[in-house]
């Protein structure tokens, strides 16, 4: 039901079995037409999965979830292919069963296996150009359903000043995606994308709502093997005297070697020894932090 032609020279949709297509006609193609499909596998990717295929340890899963049970706002960050949807999937399985969840996305990806869940999809303008909804209005519109949480599935414009908005404002545990390569470009990526927005705001109050909204940074990354894992976890502690973001690394990936045969990277992920600010309030919440953090 979507249109590509001279006015809409690039098509962004998804096919009815989930895959997302790409199509690009000439002359912004310059060799002809092009199109491609990125197909899903049928089987979600659970947290037991990616422990199999070790993108992320025990001690790291059971921290993330104690961040998503103890409703932590959390940005998975990471490059094209990294792995990203794929990592908030999973974490997604940690919410409590009996939470209302929104999912916003442009083109849903998003598989979550709660019931409560309500999906909705962005529309692009007819051929007169009406009738769009943007992720922005479905940002704004998810406010007024009773969320217990937002799962904005890629923050790549101005939605994302409402996302930090909804994230100051209560809605806690909120979820969502971002394109960067380490923790620190996260946080100034998010700054890039709420300058986007038709709210001009001060500089200086635009990184202070960015640092007290996100608490926790998961970057992923596409390993030279192919592999995808989780290379770093980070906490947001805010804003230090000179207005610049501050970051205290939780776990790190380590790589060792490559392995001569397979070619297979080789390497841990683990605890970097120092502990989240928010001991006090998970312990409060009835939860714990893995006994390796704690040593």
């Amino acid at each position: 039901g979507r249109l590509v032609d001279a006015e809409r020279p690039i098509l962004d949709a998804r096919l009815p079995d989930g895959s997302r297509v790409g199509v690009m006609p000439p002359p912004a193609a310059r060799a002809g037409a092009c199109m491609s499909i990125r197909r899903f596998p049928k089987e979600r990717l659970t947290v037991d999965r990616l422990l199999a295929i070790g993108a992320l340890t025990p001690t790291c899963a059971s921290f993330l979830s104690a961040c998503v049970v103890g409703k932590r706002n959390v940005v998975v960050a990471g490059g094209t292919g990294s792995g990203k949807t794929s990592m908030l999937n999973a974490l997604s399985s940690f919410v409590p069963e009996g939470e209302r969840i929104l999912v916003l996305e442009d083109s849903s990806e998003l598989q979550l296996q709660q019931e409560h869940t309500v999906y909705m999809e962005s529309i692009p303008p007819d051929a007169r150009g009406r009738g769009a909804v943007t992720i922005r209005d479905l940002l704004r519109a998810s406010l007024r359903m009773r969320p217990d949480r937002i799962v904005v599935g890629e923050c790549r414009g101005g939605e994302a000043l409402d996302l930090i908005q909804a994230m100051t404002s209560g809605h806690g545990g909120s979820l969502s995606t971002v394109h960067a390569t380490y923790p620190h470009d996260t946080l100034h990526r998010l700054e890039t994308l709420c300058l986007m927005s038709d709210v001009e705001l001060p500089l200086s109050a635009m990184r202070a709502q960015i640092a007290s909204a996100v608490n926790v940074i998961v970057q992923t990354s596409r390993m030279n093997d192919g592999s995808r894992k989780i290379t770093h976890v980070a906490e947001c502690l805010g804003l230090d005297e000179g207005g610049h973001y501050r970051l205290e690394m939780l776990f790190e990936w380590k790589q060792s070697g490559v392995d001569a045969k397979s070619g297979r990277v080789l390497g841990t992920l683990h605890p970097t020894g120092n502990l989240p600010t928010f001991v006090e309030e998970v312990a409060g919440a009835g939860l714990s932090l893995p006994p390796e953090m704690m040593r």
